[in-house]
Order: C-alpha cells, then structure tokens, then sequence
C-alpha cells in the first residue's frame, strides 16, 4: 500500500480540482454508487464515522437520507478544508463534522459509532488491516460498516475497455486538468494492486468483520463491500 505521507501530499495537491475531475472522470457515475453505498445504512442511524471522507460528498449524502450526525476524518488537510466549506455552505454544520485524523490511529473511544463507511478511500490505507481494525474497533457490537472502492472488471470487453480508459485516457486528462499527472497515474496503479473481490473479504474478516458480502457495481467498475461486528 501506498505511503501514508505520499497520499497526504498527493491529495493536498488535487484537492482544488478534486470534485470536478471526480464527476468529469467518473461520467457523474460515482454520485449513483454513493447513493447505492448509503442505502446499505439502515434507516435511522444516529452516530456514522466517515473515515477518508475526502471532501464530504458521501457525509452529505448520508445525512440527506436520514443519518443524523456524521463525523468524517482524512489525513489531507487540504480535502478536508473544502469539505467543511461544502457542509457550511449548505447549512450542515450542525449535522457533520469533518477533521483531520488518521484512520490507522482514530481518536475515538471503543463501540463509539453505529456504522462506518468508506467511499474510494480503503485502498489508499498504509496498512490495511490496521485501518480495517481500528474502523471495527469503533463500531458498536452489530454496526454495519459500508466500503465502496474501485475495482477491476474481469469480463471481456468490460476489461479491456476499461483498462485502456484506466491506463491512457484518465491519466492524460486528469493531470492535464489538475495539473498532476502522477496523481492520475496512481490511480489506476492503486486500483489494480488492491486485493479485490475474495481477497479483500478475506482481509476482513481477519480484521474482526463477520458476514461480510461484496456486490459489484457497474459491470465491476466499482465494488460495494458490507460487513458487521460481531454482537
């Protein structure tokens, strides 16, 4: 996995562009698999740890279905920054708090949350499985944790498309447009050195998750991972 100072520094950078090439790149595709992600939640949830949050697009889109406070946490400043701005402008600070945190060294007690949600953010984890256990750590016994990532489809022509877009296209113009090459050219490395599929269920439930499921989104494009805390 990547660096934890790389990542930091490399979002810091992006952060400016982050939301436009998101949707760009994305086809506006990730705002369906966000609203797919927060249906997983059940109805009502109180307190939802956000980890990665990013710039808030999945806090927000969690509190607009029904959860009540969200507490989101990134190592980039400068995504972070954004996102508080976002959440103020639209009149939810009341709602969720954005801060920086590590997800590997989370700052809250024990069982402290009825979910935990990730959305494009697992794979840029230093160490894996101390994130994933840190995120079990503070879920209460039952909680639900939610995981969306990017993945690899495994079916021609779905494959081969997406791997031309992934490797050529994306990288060209999500550094021509952010005006960071590297950061379109780790991407794709990132999603393709992720344990995807068996391989990442299989790193959660070594990291305390049971009943853990994967769901495929758009023919493989992206992955929706559940699983819970044992009771």
């Amino acid at each position: 996995m990547a660096e934890k100072e790389t990542v930091k520094n490399l979002f810091d950078d992006i952060a400016p562009r982050y939301d436009l090439l998101n949707h760009l790149l994305s086809l506006n595709i990730d705002k369906s698999w966000r609203r797919r992600a927060v249906r997983e939640l059940e109805a009502g949830q109180e307190e939802l740890l956000d980890v990665a949050c990013g710039t808030g697009d999945f806090a927000i889109a969690a509190v607009r279905t029904g959860v009540k406070r969200v507490t989101g946490i990134d190592i980039s400043a400068g995504m972070v920054d954004i996102g508080k701005r976002k959440v103020e402008a639209l009149g939810l600070s009341g709602r969720i708090m954005l801060e920086i945190g590590d997800s590997e060294q989370m700052r809250f007690p024990d069982n402290a949350f009825d979910a935990v949600t990730v959305a494009f953010g697992v794979r840029n984890f230093e160490h894996l499985e101390q994130g994933l256990r840190e995120m079990c750590r503070v879920l209460r016994p039952g909680g639900k944790v939610v995981i969306l990532e990017f993945s690899m489809p495994d079916r021609f022509p779905m494959k081969q498309l997406y791997t031309l877009y992934f490797r050529r296209i994306l990288p060209l113009f999500g550094g021509w447009i952010s005006g960071n090459r590297g950061a379109y050219v780790y991407l794709p490395e990132s999603v393709m050195r992720f344990p995807q599929g068996k391989a990442f269920l299989d790193i959660m439930g070594r990291s305390g998750f049971v009943r853990t499921a994967r769901r495929k989104l758009t023919g493989g494009i992206a992955s929706l991972y559940t699983g819970e805390k044992p009771v």
